[in-house]
């Protein structure tokens, strides 16, 4: 029985979902988790197809990285109320980390990163993006499952110390002040000690709360440690970390275009980022662009045709009748990505 139903995960119930003895189970619209087909065959009910709708992989984003984003906030706020010092990792494991590992599977770069711009829920939202683009990024770098699915944990709780921060500097619109910067930079020793405190954690997924702000040259906090003693897991939720806040409209600032990121991101992988990491995040986003048009420093467009390995950020790009190669042609450039 269990196996029919599990063909339904990701997609939408269509009406409620009462059990045979006319008992409430689950309500229209829910988008089903694996956690949710376990409940529905604790029931004895078999979905039929027509019990579902199949979402087109936008709608499927944008719903999944929303509840997501809505999961997340209530479990913020449960835990900023309770005197438990401890993180609720069922709630987490249950209701948005399947989710996270369901959108990254799509390997759909442009689709996910339209569902994960935030709204006006920054602060929650960011943190699902960025436990959904290390998963993206852990894969890319050939994790092995296990590995995979700790480092969706550590960075889905990269931020939890935030939990603990005051909410106007949270959310203030301007730059924050020295001292409140000070006070900002405290999540991450915050978020190690709540991490390290939870049953069901590991070192290793505290040790991204304390260090994602690391940076490789030693110019990061908290301890502005260098890049051989900050752990893997950090140095890719580093990288996830930065591009989304980069491409994100923020309280203070609006997103930066998404060459002009990855430019800036290769530049820091000379000192701040770790460079492998970073050159294969870099490539894999290029790639995903093949065939998307350009505007070109000449003001002229063009077509991506071909990402090349030793210069990703300067592709082969097809204009009318010929082919320019930007990594030879080093007078032209790429102004911005021209979304399909």
């Amino acid at each position: 029985m269990n196996n029919s139903n599990e063909q339904y995960i990701g997609k939408q119930l269509t009406d409620n979902l009462f059990n045979h003895n006319g008992v409430f189970v689950l309500p229209a619209m829910t988008l089903l988790s694996s956690e949710h087909i376990r409940l529905i065959t604790q029931h004895r009910i078999i979905l039929q197809p027509h019990d579902v709708i199949q979402l087109d992989s936008a709608a499927f984003y944008q719903l999944a990285v929303d509840e997501c984003t809505e999961a997340m906030e209530t479990i913020f706020e449960q835990f900023r109320y309770t005197k438990s010092k401890r993180l609720p990792m069922l709630e987490l494991k249950n209701e948005v980390i399947p989710f996270i590992q369901q959108v990254s599977e799509k390997n759909d770069f442009f689709g996910i990163l339209a569902a994960l711009q935030s709204k006006d829920d920054y602060t929650y939202r960011h943190n699902v993006a960025v436990g959904i683009l290390s998963t993206l990024l852990g894969k890319w770098l050939k994790l092995d499952a296990e590995e995979l699915g700790m480092l969706t944990i550590a960075a889905t709780l990269h931020d939890i110390g935030k939990i603990l921060i005051p909410a106007e500097i949270l959310t203030k619109p301007a730059p924050l002040t020295d001292e409140e910067f000070d006070i900002m930079k405290k999540h991450t020793t915050l978020g190690y000690e709540m991490i390290r405190d939870t049953a069901g954690t590991t070192h290793m997924q505290a040790l991204v709360a304390l260090q994602h702000h690391e940076r490789m040259d030693g110019s990061g906090y908290p301890f502005g440690v260098l890049g051989h003693r900050i752990t893997d897991f950090s140095k890719i939720v580093a990288v996830a970390d930065i591009f989304h806040a980069m491409t994100s409209d923020r309280f203070y600032r609006s997103a930066a275009p998404l060459y002009e990121v990855l430019t800036q991101m290769e530049d820091s992988s000379f000192g701040k980022l770790d460079p492998y990491i970073c050159s294969v995040f870099i490539n894999k986003l290029m790639q995903s662009m093949i065939g998307n048009d350009v505007l070109l420093t000449d003001g002229r467009t063009g077509k991506i045709i071909m990402i090349l390995a030793h210069d990703p950020l300067r592709p082969l790009v097809n204009i009318g009748e010929d082919f320019i190669d930007l990594s030879k042609n080093r007078s032209l450039g790429i102004v911005r990505v021209i979304p399909q």
